[in-house]
């Protein structure tokens, strides 16, 4: 274990107790190489914490590195041993015998000091200036003396395209030993030679980092921190804090003095975020955009026109340079790097890859980082590093949607029609195997979209055995090992967008060149039309699920909008985070609310050891008087709350719902903000209280006097509008019901802090449904591997069975328990803010679910003692007046 010794985490503010108890476990899991899980509550810090703990680990680490090298006695006839630092550097310090006198040996780590101190020194130098010069610009800017930065180079309009169809014609392809023919000069991932090694002429890192960048040109591969999240919004977020943060150099002894060094960030995106190529930029989709991009950096047989004129030249290294020296001199976020890019005119997607290696923190979205080929694309290895992924709550789920893919029947006849006409135009020119391998497609995406056709005949949805979904047309024929090659070296895909994206576009110029406008509401052709994600890059990514092991994942039918499809679904997670755990030095998940945590040890992490996991559960920083949590057992008029699938149809139990939910809005202020299981029992639920009685008003209009009520709709276009109206209502008086869903909109990313969401009612427990086919394959999936981990010992086999089912019913229970946190959090945002939760079913007095909650939330938890008829409804109208009386 680490030393507990008092630390200065150069914090900006005074910490809290917890932020340092964190913070201390994030710098010890970090030094000891461990797996860390850590639940710190929204509003104590979180990002401030995980800033200040990894980076003061970081340099701290970097400065006793730096001093075991120069410090370190050498062995006859040999140079220091080998550091981290050493090993990731270009420094060559000189071998020095140790039968050297004293002053020698001495005067060798004078040198070797002053080499890292120059080194440095000119990169902060250098910096420096650059900063200097950027707040004179913005200082003139603002003062209205400059009209507007440096022009961008010339190819921001997007100019007219020859035509040419031959570059949608397919390169010739043998393939008879499997290992397919690429195009002479060209390598997997669609670079010429030409860039290639331009890329590392100019020190810039390539995808898959398969060779070694220029070591004059790159600075040392500095130790880093990866930091991810879901969202570039929540990473700008995270990049505002970063920049409140100031720490000592990593240079030690009386260097310090010397050397100024602040904090080296780089934002990673994808092409999405930083292509600043307008002919690229204009297409709907990420695929569409990777594609045209790879096509224009080609330059044999390729016009310069055609080109991207923003991927640096052969003389363009001092730009490169110069874009490296930018992005590291003052921390920006995403956006700033692609006006950056726009600035210098070069490829910011690219010109960031200069920067990574001397980076000390590095931000990116999720998906750039849990894919394997995302990874490589950026040139981005974890060896070595330290990863922290922050919003941690929903990474299995995250690995498992990254992994799965699900593909449409239109999709699949779509699909074949467009390779129809794909066919009809290039036939006769196709020449090699291109054709033979063109028609088994065609042929496999008719016999799955047959096969699919007749399943929905059979029932709603289902899982699909591999073999008998290749047995339809005889498709089992068809080697899809070898299609799936073909596929991904013909780049018959890009191919075939391309193609279909110039014919659409040559009808569009036609129809203005004769004066003609598609009238109101006319489709476009159903065959040539380009979706928004292109459709045989969609399909590929099934196809290849089909040769994965069938441990790994299931493939299932249903439908959905009565639309039918195939899924495959990935149910171990574990198999594709074991190399980033295994790559890095160390992995810590953080989130304001991550239990149960129990599910990340035993799903994502059940190779590692007990002492390579670290957990930490937070308390709040709010008074513990500041929180009322309430399981309610029953309504107003002594009517028990149990709200499982039998029984929640139930009108009684509803009406008893409506009636408990109006006394407590005479006792909850401002707003209040209730989560449902789901939209469709929501829309049920309000059908039911508008229902108006024989006498008297309906539980709807009883509500509206209490506050204004507002709903949740499964429409993204609406939050923000809702959102507003809800927080106007609040400001004016009216006080406000909120009526959202577990798993909506309004569940995650949404602070419903101060008179925003003074109440939070949970109504039952979102239990996702065991019956339906890809919940019954992941609890036999967790089942037989509970099974497995029981193989040796001495227990009997119905014990093994029972701990089996045990452990099914336990993931079971998890997923609904991490939906619940996720919403009830929403209410405390700050030290100062106070709310009360409202937990609305029996079954959250049972202490299984309760230790579940998250620790902050078990604080202030009221315990009711059944037996001696606590759960009475007036027991929590006293406590809910007297709670917020003791507020105002």
């Amino acid at each position: 274990m680490a030393d507990e010794t008092p630390r200065d985490f150069h914090h900006p503010y005074t910490p809290y107790d917890i932020q340092l108890q964190f913070m201390n476990a994030l710098y010890n899991a970090i030094e000891d190489g461990c797996v860390g899980i850590f639940e710190s509550p929204t509003g104590t810090g979180k990002s401030l914490s995980l800033i200040c703990g990894s980076l003061t680990w970081l340099r701290d680490h970097k400065n006793k590195d730096i001093l075991e090298q120069l410090e370190m006695e050498d062995d006859a006839g040999t140079s220091p041993r080998e550091t981290s630092y050493s090993r990731q550097t270009a420094y060559k310090f000189p071998i020095i015998d140790n039968d050297e006198p004293a002053w020698v040996k001495e005067h060798a780590k004078k040198e070797r000091k002053e080499k890292l101190l120059r080194d440095k020194l000119d990169l902060e130098e250098r910096l420096k200036a650059i900063r200097l010069k950027e707040a004179k610009e913005k200082e003139i800017y603002e003062r209205g003396g400059l009209r507007g930065f440096k022009k961008m180079r010339k190819g921001l309009e997007v100019e007219k395209e020859e035509e040419n169809e031959d570059e949608f014609l397919l390169d010739d392809y043998e393939s008879d030993d499997e290992t397919g023919s690429k195009k002479k000069g060209y390598d997997d991932d669609g670079l010429s030679k030409e860039t290639r090694d331009l890329m590392i002429k100019l020190g810039m890192s390539l995808p898959g980092a398969a060779l070694k960048p220029n070591a004059e040109l790159e600075l040392p591969d500095e130790t880093k921190i990866f930091f991810c999240s879901r969202t570039h919004s929540q990473l700008t977020q995270f990049v505002n804090e970063l920049r409140r943060v100031n720490l000592p150099a990593s240079m030690p002894g009386d260097s310090v003095e010397q050397l100024s060094e602040q904090i080296k960030h780089l934002s990673l995106g994808s092409r999405k975020n930083l292509c600043i190529n307008p002919k690229v930029t204009k297409l709907q989709s990420v695929t569409a955009m990777n594609e045209r991009c790879l096509d224009m950096q080609k330059s044999a047989g390729t016009s310069e026109e055609k080109r991207c004129s923003f991927l640096p030249k052969k003389e363009d290294q001092a730009l490169v340079t110069s874009f490296r020296d930018h992005a590291l001199a003052t921390i920006r976020d995403i956006e700033d790097l692609s006006n950056l890019g726009k600035k210098l005119g070069t490829c910011p997607y690219y010109a960031t890859r200069s920067a990574i290696r001397p980076s000390e923190i590095v931000t990116l979205p999720y998906p750039l980082l849990l894919q394997k080929s995302a990874r490589e694309a950026l040139g981005i290895s974890l060896k070595g590093h330290v990863l922290v992924i922050d919003e941690a709550h929903n990474l299995i789920d995250a690995i498992s949607s990254i992994h799965s893919i699900q593909v449409s029947l239109p999709e699949l006849q779509l699909c074949k029609a467009q390779l129809d006409v794909y066919l009809g135009k290039f036939r006769n020119r196709l020449k090699g195997s291109n054709k033979v391998y063109v028609m088994q497609l065609e042929r496999l995406l008719d016999g799955l979209a047959t096969h699919l056709e007749g399943l929905g005949k059979k029932g709603k949805e289902g899982e699909v055995q591999p073999h008998e979904l290749l047995a339809a047309k005889g498709i089992d024929q068809i080697n899809i090992f070898k299609l799936q090659k073909y596929l991904i070296e013909s780049k018959l895909a890009r191919k075939l967008e391309g193609y279909l994206t110039h014919t659409e576009q040559k009808k569009a110029e036609q129809q203005k060149r004769l004066g003609k406008t598609p009238d109101e509401g006319e489709t476009r052709d159903s065959v040539t039309s380009i979706p928004t994600v292109p459709v045989l890059t969609h399909l590929q990514g099934f196809l290849m699920s089909l040769t994965n092991p069938s441990s790994e994942g299931k493939i299932f039918y249903g439908r959905d909008s009565k639309v039918l499809y195939f899924k495959y679904m990935l149910l171990d997670p574990a198999f594709h985070f074991r190399d980033i755990v295994e790559e890095a030095r160390a992995v810590v998940l953080a989130g304001g609310t991550m239990q149960p945590m129990n599910d990340f040890i035993s799903h994502l992490f059940p190779y590692l050891p007990e002492d390579k996991i670290r957990t930490l559960s937070c308390g709040h920083v709010i008074p513990k008087e500041n929180l009322l949590a309430w399981p309610m057992v029953k309504g107003p008029t002594g009517m028990e709350f149990e709200f499982t699938y039998e029984k929640r149809a139930n009108p009684n139990m509803i009406d008893e719902l409506g009636r408990a939910i109006i006394n407590a809005c005479q006792t909850i202020p401002h707003g209040v903000v209730c989560f449902f299981p789901s939209y469709a029992y929501l829309s049920f639920v309000i059908m039911q209280w508008q229902k108006t009685p024989a006498t008297g008003s309906s539980i709807w209009e009883r509500l509206g006097q209490k506050k204004q009520i507002f709903q949740e709709s499964s429409e993204k276009s609406s939050v923000e509008e809702t959102l507003t109206e809800y927080g106007q209502a609040i400001d004016t008086g009216k006080g406000g019901l909120l009526l959202s869903v577990v798993g909506g909109k309004m569940s995650e990313g949404i602070n419903f802090n101060d008179n925003l969401g003074r109440g939070v009612i949970m109504i039952g427990l979102p239990f996702p449904n065991a019956q339906g086919a890809e919940w019954q394959a992941k609890l036999r999936h967790v089942e037989k591997d509970a099974y497995n981990c029981l193989a040796d010992s001495s227990k009997t086999e119905t014990e093994k069975l029972a701990e089996a089912k045990a452990a099914g019913k336990d993931y079971y229970e998890n997923a609904c328990m991490r939906a619940v946190n996720q919403s009830i959090g929403r209410a405390i945002r700050h030290r100062e803010d106070y709310a009360t939760i409202v937990l609305i079913d029996k079954r959250y007095t049972s202490k299984r679910i309760q230790d579940k909650l998250p620790g902050w939330i078990k604080t202030g938890l009221v315990h009711i003692d059944l037996a001696k008829g606590e759960d009475r409804f007036a027991n929590f109208m006293r406590s809910s007046g007297a709670f917020f009386r003791g507020k105002k």
